[in-house]
């Protein structure tokens, strides 16, 4: 139970930037390969909001909110806006680029040793279900799960969350029925960003304040969200545990040298078997 637990805490890390994945690809078709820098983001600002500033957690948690919003925002205007209709490659090679930017200016900033995040550090072990966990990793599980859930009922449940999947479905389509295309795009990077960063404080407690956090969870979210399916918040969900569980649990009983192979192996096995994840939208095709 306590391999689970970590595991379960790991992937939860991983769906939570799945599911910022999932937030921008639904509303802009765009797959942002820069959402995992955010949890970097939220961390370097809960740091300095720590240790500098000297505010409380709940400050942290929204400043954290802002900044990611606002450089969410900014990689939109700048970076994305003006690629629109030349092809999905350039935007993805764009969000790559941001990425780099990303964490290029925290080491530049920081520097590359790890920094003191300024919370959690006496945070209690708890005995539970046969294992043990720490308070922190069962925050952020519960957290991930929760926003997951609500962005889920926004996006099909609400007349913002059909409009962006209007939106995505047919931009032209979408914006001759009054939906203003531009905003709900912007309005979807600010919002995966600043959701991911909000939760880095959290996940710093797990990963270290570190400016490279972002490069790894970028490849093992996109796997969790292709294991579960792109466009499903549940799939982002499941998959990111799924992997979690896979990677602690190869590395427990295999080895550590065997914990990313286990992982492939895994993303191997659904292309092969269930292209399009377990849980993606099946859309009728007329033949």
């Amino acid at each position: 139970m306590t391999t689970l637990w970590a595991g379960l805490v790991v992937g939860a890390i991983y769906a939570l930037v799945a599911v910022g994945y999932n937030i921008v690809y639904i509303a802009s078709g765009v797959f942002n390969f820069a959402q995992a820098q955010f949890v970097m983001v939220g961390a370097f600002t809960a740091s300095v909001a720590a240790t500098t500033i000297g505010l409380p957690l709940w400050a942290a948690i929204i400043g954290a909110a802002i900044v990611g919003g606002i450089i969410g925002a900014l990689e939109e205007i700048l970076a994305i806006r003006w690629l629109r209709g030349r092809g999905a490659h350039n935007e993805l090679v764009t969000t790559l680029g941001v990425a780099t930017l990303l964490s290029g200016l925290a080491l530049a900033i920081w520097g590359s040793l790890p920094r003191p995040l300024g919370y959690f550090e006496n945070a209690r072990v708890l005995d539970l279900l046969g294992g043990r966990v720490v308070v922190t990793d069962l925050l952020t599980i519960v957290a991930v799960i929760t926003v997951t859930i609500i962005v889920g009922q926004v996006s099909n449940r609400t007349m913002l969350g059909l409009a962006s999947l209007a939106t995505s479905e047919d931009r032209e389509a979408g914006a001759l029925r009054g939906i203003n295309a531009g905003a709900m795009t912007v309005g979807a990077f600010v919002i995966a960003g600043g959701l991911v960063a909000a939760l880095g404080p959290l996940i710093a407690s797990k990963t270290y304040v570190i400016y490279n956090v972002g490069d790894l969870l970028a490849v093992k979210a996109f796997v969790a969200l292709a294991v579960g399916g792109i466009g499903s918040y549940r799939g982002a969900l499941l998959g990111g545990l799924g992997v979690g569980v896979v990677e602690i649990f190869a590395a427990r009983y295999l080895g550590t040298a065997w914990q990313n192979i286990a992982i492939f192996v895994l993303l191997l096995l659904i292309l092969m078997f269930i292209p399009k994840g377990l849980f993606a939208r099946r859309v009728a095709r007329a033949i």
